[in-house]
């Protein structure tokens, strides 16, 4: 099948001022802007569940951001910004975080020009002692650089990260990161280190509103994807089906995948991220289907979705997960995905309803909300643009029913 997408086609102009810079002093005092069906709705996001049907179950990416930009220097002085992006060696975001003498990352590296040979490093202070952390650069990956890191405190890897790094906002904010960026560009349910962008559509719940949701009948799921930076990467092909998609890896528990089968029709997914995870759930029970095994160490394809089975449902590909996992013995599942959904006929197969922010012009995150509300998006973005929301990470959020 060919596929042509003209990314002009999504583009809109979004005036700086329009950014928001800062978050609010309180998370769930944000506008919500509500679309139900092509109808338009405005409130405050404390009063979402005014608007979710009853008994619906929210999914939420727990994934938590890493302080993942250091700054170096050589040893002549000049400055050096590393940007952990992913572990390269060991590849499993658990043991390179918790490795303790030496771990290999995929970076991106500010001003490579002053490091072209030799190591850059930090030196620090910890419980009383003279310490140090030093890199190496041991090769490229496209627009990457393989960074090996070792040190000489009895720390591990996301310890010296947590005490020497800062935490990576997205680089339209045009500012450096502040204080409150450590604790805001968090969500509150955060809980597995690997993200270098919050899974934002999430911060605008509180732990008080997350409570009074559960009274009122509303469930709760979680799944974890680590965002890569290439979530802020711009469509620069005008064939936006030419942009190659990013790889994330994710995680989903059998006990989530249960909730997931039992709620099948009334599944809202918090933020694009989980949309990406819970829909490639879907390529994963289709190669169950096929070939008995979710062959989780293969990543799912970009356009692996199009090609199932109109047919072939969310509630199916759950029962062959589900089944699998049982099968096996095994209590959770880990894959990689590099999904793209689109508007030419993505199929939602697990996913009912999205609570997401406002996204960048021409970017992948709104051709997946093109792909779920169709010609509607320019409605909904023209509304937000009249009526004062803020876009982007730190901004406004949206409640999107069709």
């Amino acid at each position: 099948m060919e596929r042509y997408i003209d990314i002009n086609d999504y583009n809109y102009t979004l005036p700086d001022e329009r950014i928001a810079k800062f978050p609010l002093e309180e998370r769930s005092s944000s506008k919500l802007l509500v679309y139900r069906g092509g109808e338009i709705a405005e409130s405050h996001f404390r009063s979402v569940a005014d608007f979710l049907p009853e008994g619906e179950m929210l999914v939420f990416n727990n994934t938590k951001v890493i302080r993942a930009r250091i700054i170096m220097h050589k040893p002549s002085g000049a400055r050096v910004e590393v940007f952990c992006l992913e572990p390269h060696t060991p590849a499993d975001y658990e043991r390179a975080l918790s490795a303790t003498e030496s771990a290999t990352w995929s970076c991106i590296v500010g001003n490579s020009k002053k490091w072209k040979e030799g190591y850059v490093e930090i030196n620090f202070e910890h419980e009383g002692r003279e310490e140090w952390l030093r890199a190496w650069r041991e090769g490229e990956r496209g627009r990457e650089q393989i960074v090996r890191f070792e040190w000489s405190a009895h720390m591990s890897f996301g310890e010296l990260l947590e005490l020497l790094g800062r935490i990576p906002i997205p680089p339209y904010l045009n500012r450096e990161s502040q204080e409150i960026d450590n604790t805001r560009y968090q969500t509150v349910y955060s809980k597995f280190e690997g993200s270098v962008a919050a899974p934002t559509a999430g911060l605008h719940f509180t732990p008080e509103l997350i409570e009074a949701m559960q009274g009122r009948g509303y469930t709760f799921g979680e799944v974890t994807l680590h965002v890569g930076a290439g979530t802020f990467l711009p469509v620069k092909e005008q064939d936006a089906t030419q942009h190659p998609m990013h790889t994330e890896h994710f995680e989903i528990r059998l006990s989530t995948l249960r909730q997931l089968l039992a709620k099948q029709g009334h599944i809202t997914a918090v933020g694009t991220t989980s949309v990406r995870t819970l829909e490639s759930l879907s390529a994963l029970g289709w190669r169950i289907r096929q070939g008995g095994t979710p062959d989780a160490e293969r990543t799912i394809g970009q356009w692996e979705l199009y090609d199932l089975p109109a047919d072939f449902t969310g509630a199916e590909a759950l029962r062959e997960l589900i089944g699998y996992l049982e099968r096996e013995g095994l209590e959770r599942l880990k894959c990689s995905t590099q999904i793209m959904i689109t508007p030419l006929g993505y199929q939602f197969r697990i996913v009912s309803h999205i609570i997401t922010n406002f996204h960048q012009p021409s970017s992948t995150l709104l051709l997946l909300v093109s792909a779920y509300v169709g010609e509607d998006w320019r409605k909904i973005y023209r509304y937000a643009l009249d009526h004062d929301f803020r876009f982007l990470s730190y901004g406004d959020s949206s409640l999107l029913m069709r």
